[in-house]
């Protein structure tokens, strides 16, 4: 590849074109010509109003575009002025093209800035329709989303499901392609290849890639190609025999009249733009003649080359001089043939689409007549806002755009078929429209013809179909469409044949055995009716009915030396509270509501307090009770029975402020638990505020703490008073029970987490009124002898 190398001293030789000229190309710029003329002729459009024009061959080149585009963007020459005052002569108000999409991309880019409006008549990649990047872009061809869309549908009707693809390594290749294949993904279909490449690549890349469409197992080949890259690749299968090939073409090549000649694509099938007819275009194409054609260098170069001869005599070819006898009607080419208008019209009702929005712009219609202001400074902006909101019929044909500067979609199906002379002709089948409800936009009209003539679909598969509760899992080292049935993963189910994915279940759903439906989960919770809650239920209720009886005990001998000598006061209010904790267990079992989630755990909040305030409570009272009987104390007046009350209301009533700020900010509430386990539900109640809760616990803790040091400091006091023994140990039975919770609460799953702390309540409730009352008891009951004053005045306990 030769390098061009610039010194920057002197100007770049301007870019040329190589190669022959394009017929076809130039059809479509007549066509616009053509267009132009009719507006200008007018009455009803621009009326005293004429269009100038410029037109520039991009000879299918980015840099050439590139380079009209700057000249574009900075205004024309006032080529036009031919004696008539034009104004605004050097203003571009807008751009027809480029063909290509990424000739058009790179326009673009350049004018899109200069809010000058471009419509292409050929630009089919679907990026063009992004508006954040190409807000001046307009066309009246169809993206290729849709028509991307509508081949994976055509391919799936077809029943096929193993397909080659094969693409142009450019803009319109690559995103056409990419948007057929996730479409085709969707639709079911598998792709055993998908290969690239582009017309300027060595022979040996296209050589590889016709050695791939040879040797695969798909029948069906998918090509997302332009015309000449297409000729590249079929002219290098023709070279070598192939398997026969089902093609499936994009507009861009399969309505193409010259590709009909590759004749072993008989069969072939694809989406074209729709026919039309231009009345007056095959005339006016045929009005030429070698005075008219010398203005031109592009038609001097069609003319040239289509009769093989020069208009002026030249030493540096061997072509004769035309003689004038050349007659074009008589010429078969691209550009004579109008039997297929396609492309040809999206380029004519581009050119009348900027004409009516210049007329939206400046014209205004009164009365029956319509008034043209010619001298109005028009800017480009003006016309790019009224090109989004043109609405008109041209030849019977409706020209509009959507927000994306698209026009509505529709499509001819077109097939390839021999007719009875031999020769392959272009039959339209069907029909493609995207503005018709989803499932009705495809329809087929007319019986195809197939790969070799056949008359029946061929069938394109590699593995069977995988029933309902699995999933397609790809072989090692195998295509993409020869798959192992693989039952769905846990948690995932697929309720169709062939699936390439298994789909999760709602949240609150689990699959069945056989994996191909969704049932409820099971809803679980710490319930009255099973073994757990039983037991803890049993454990709850015994252990109230249990204070309940040493209540009763130490009422029934209320006036004793035992009960007197231990503040039978604060002995009854522990015994309550005690009570009230065993039964607060109750409250975590069942199923959590509002108004439990908030009753269980301040109950437990405040109850427990309550309890550690006795506790605390009686800790006290033994160690005043000790320093009372030193000489010359008076503490036990500051400590006496109101003091004692005083104590327990103001210790109980911070846990009681707590609760309800907790409670006021953000309360606990009912839950689902999704995530502990998969398959099944628990219900739960979260703890709304995790400060508060750990808050109430803290208080409790720093309670027991603080009453489990005194105990500690009186546990050496006389055995008159030796209960502070007694509430060490509880104390100690107390702080090792909740301490022990902590990791086990938090570790827990689902209800066990409830179970936990049930199981804690019990434990440190069982631990209290062992500790405290159970030696009590046995005296009282079984050893009455010792209840004596004399005897605890002399032993204790």
């Amino acid at each position: 590849m030769h390098t061009v190398k610039h010194n920057y001293t002197t100007m770049p030789k301007p870019l040329s074109c190589a190669g022959s000229i394009n017929t076809r190309g130039l059809r479509f710029s007549r066509a616009m010509v053509f267009a132009i003329e009719q507006i200008n002729n007018s009455t009803e459009l621009l009326p005293g109003i004429k269009l100038g024009y410029e037109i520039y061959d991009s000879c299918s080149s980015v840099s050439v575009a590139v380079n009209v585009a700057f000249q574009l963007s900075g205004g024309l020459d006032p080529v036009f002025n031919t004696g008539d005052k034009c104004s605004q002569s050097g203003m571009v108000m807008g751009v027809v093209g480029a063909s290509g999409s990424t000739r058009s991309i790179s326009m673009s880019h350049i004018i899109g800035p200069f809010n000058i409006p471009q419509v292409s008549y050929f630009a089919t990649c679907a990026c063009l329709s992004d508006k954040q990047q190409y807000p001046s872009f307009f066309r009246t061809i169809p993206s290729d989303q849709f028509q991307a869309d509508a081949l994976a549908k055509l391919v799936k009707h077809f029943g096929w499901t193993w397909i080659g693809a094969v693409r142009a390594d450019s803009d319109y290749g690559n995103n056409g392609m990419a948007s057929f294949l996730h479409a085709a993904r969707k639709e079911g279909i598998c792709v055993e290849y998908s290969e690239s490449f582009y017309r300027t690549h060595p022979r040996s890349r296209i050589q590889r890639v016709a050695d791939v469409i040879r040797r695969s197992t798909a029948k069906v080949v998918v090509a997302f190609i332009s015309t000449a890259d297409m000729k590249i690749l079929l002219e290098e299968l023709s070279r070598k025999p192939s398997p026969p090939r089902q093609w499936i073409g994009s507009e861009a090549w399969v309505t193409d009249p010259d590709m009909l000649r590759f004749s072993f694509c008989a069969g072939a099938i694809g989406f074209g733009i729709e026919k039309s007819v231009i009345p007056g275009l095959r005339d006016f194409l045929l009005d030429l003649s070698p005075s008219k054609v010398a203005d031109s260098p592009l038609l001097t170069m069609f003319w040239e080359e289509a009769f093989n001869c020069r208009l002026v005599k030249s030493e540096a070819t061997d072509r004769s001089v035309c003689d004038g006898t050349e007659d074009i009607k008589t010429l078969q080419s691209s550009y004579t043939d109008t039997s297929q208008l396609r492309i040809t019209n999206m380029a004519y009702k581009a050119v009348y689409a900027i004409a009516h929005a210049i007329h939206n712009a400046v014209c205004q219609k009164t009365d029956s007549t319509t008034q043209c202001d010619k001298f109005t400074k028009l800017e480009a902006k003006e016309v790019l806002n009224q090109l989004k909101k043109v609405n008109f019929s041209q030849n019977g044909y409706d020209v509009s755009f959507d927000a994306n500067g698209d026009p509505v979609a529709t499509y001819e199906l077109v097939n390839w078929q021999r007719n009875e002379s031999g020769s392959i002709e272009l039959v339209t089948v069907g029909k493609y429209d995207s503005s018709l409800p989803v499932g009705q936009e495809f329809l087929i009209n007319r019986n195809l013809t197939w790969v070799e003539g056949g008359t029946q679909v061929p069938v394109s598969v590699c593995t069977d179909s995988c029933p309902s509760g699995t999933r397609k899992v790809l072989q090692k080292g195998k295509p993409i469409c020869c798959y192992d049935c693989t039952p769905c993963p846990e948690g995932e189910i697929s309720n169709a044949t062939d699936s390439f994915d298994c789909f999760p279940c709602p949240k609150e759903f689990w699959p069945n055995a056989e994996r191909d439906t969704c049932l409820p989960k099971p809803v679980e919770f710490l319930s009255f009716n099973e073994p757990l809650g039983i037991v803890l239920a049993a454990f709850s209720i015994g252990g109230a009915c249990l204070t309940i009886i040493t209540a009763a005990v130490f009422y029934r001998h209320r006036s004793s030396p035992i009960v007197r000598a231990n503040n039978s006061e604060l002995s009854f209010l522990l015994l309550f509270s005690l009570t009230l904790c065993f039964l607060c267990s109750l409250t975590f079992i069942g199923a959590p509501s509002e108004w439990s989630c908030m009753l269980r755990h301040t109950a437990f909040g405040i109850t427990f307090v309550l309890c550690m305030s006795c506790v605390l409570g009686k800790t006290i009272v033994v160690l005043t009770a000790f320093k009372a009987t030193l000489p010359g104390s008076n503490l036990m007046k500051w400590f006496g029975p109101s003091q004692q009350r005083l104590t327990v209301v103001s210790f109980t009533f911070i846990q009681v402020l707590i609760c309800t700020i907790w409670l006021v900010l953000s309360p606990p509430f009912p839950m689902k638990n999704l995530t502990t386990y998969k398959e099944r539900i628990i219900l739960e109640c979260a703890l709304g505020s995790a400060l508060g809760f750990w808050a109430v616990l803290g208080y409790i803790g720093l309670l027991a703490v603080f009453c489990f040091v005194l105990a500690v400091l009186a546990r050496k006091l006389p055995n008159t008073f030796n209960e502070a023994k007694l509430i060490t140990f509880s104390m100690l039975i107390f702080c090792a029970v909740w301490i022990t919770f902590i990791p086990a609460y938090v570790s827990s799953p689902g209800k066990f987490t409830v179970a936990v702390e049930i199981f804690a309540i019990l434990a440190s409730s069982f631990g209290l009124i062992t500790c405290i009352f159970a030696p009590k008891c046995f005296i009282i009951l079984f050893k009455p002898e010792k209840n004596t004053k004399k005897h605890l005045m002399s032993r204790g306990l």
